[in-house]
C-alpha cells in the first residue's frame, strides 16, 4: 500500500513539473515568435588566437548539394575573415616599418595574402556538421569549419622568405608581433 502511494505521488510530481516547465516556456516566447535553433554556432565556433573559424548553412532538395553549399559558404566566410585579418596585420606592419617603397610592398603582400589563403583553404577541417530535413523534403546542412592560425602564419613566413624583394624589407618577428596583436583583438 505504501509503495502504491509513493509511486502515485511520484507520477503526480513528474506531471506537475512537466506542466510547470511547459508553462514557463510559453511565457518566455512572445506571440507570433518561435525560437530558432542554429546548429554549429555559438562561442565555441568563433575564431580565437588558435584558429580561424566560420559557420554557415546550405539548403537543397538534394542532401549532397546542401552539404556542398554549406561547405562553400563556410570556406568563403573563412577566407574573408583570414584575408581581413592578414590585410589589417599587413597594413599595421608596413606602417610601423615605414618603407620607402610602401606601395610596391603593399601590392606584393596583397598578392601573397591571396596565395596563402587559397593554399590554406585546402587544410580546412570540419568541426561540426548537422543535417536536417523539413516537412517538404528539403535538406539543410549546418556546418562549422576551422583553419589553424599557426599554419597560416607559417605559410606567410615561408612565402615571404621565398620572395627576394620582400625578404629585404621583411622582419619576421615584427610581423609575428603585429599578427598576434590582431589575433588578440579577435578574442576580445
Amino acid at each position: 500500500m505504501k509503495i502504491n502511494y509513493i509511486n502515485t505521488l511520484a507520477v503526480i510530481c513528474t506531471i506537475g513539473l512537466m506542466a510547470g516547465c511547459k508553462g514557463n516556456q510559453k511565457a518566455t516566447q512572445s506571440k507570433g515568435e518561435s525560437e530558432i535553433v542554429l546548429h554549429c554556432s555559438g562561442s565555441e565556433y568563433r575564431s580565437d588566437k588558435k584558429a580561424f573559424r566560420a559557420n554557415a548553412t546550405g539548403e537543397s532538395s538534394d542532401l549532397e548539394i546542401a552539404r556542398k553549399k554549406a561547405s562553400s559558404n563556410c570556406k568563403a566566410a573563412l577566407a574573408s575573415q583570414v584575408e581581413t585579418t592578414i590585410k589589417s596585420t599587413t597594413d599595421n606592419y608596413i606602417n610601423s616599418r615605414e618603407f620607402n617603397n610602401v606601395e610596391e610592398i603593399e601590392e606584393r603582400f596583397e598578392a601573397l595574402n591571396r596565395e596563402v589563403v587559397n593554399q590554406q583553404l585546402n587544410d580546412v577541417k570540419v568541426i561540426c556538421e548537422k543535417l536536417t530535413e523539413n516537412k517538404n523534403g528539403k535538406y539543410k546542412c549546418y556546418m562549422a569549419v576551422e583553419m589553424d592560425v599557426d599554419a597560416v602564419q607559417t605559410a606567410i613566413e615561408t612565402r615571404i622568405k621565398n620572395d627576394d624583394k620582400l625578404k629585404i624589407d621583411y622582419d619576421y618577428e615584427k610581423f609575428k608581433e603585429t599578427f598576434e596583436k590582431e589575433m588578440d583583438k579577435m578574442r576580445n
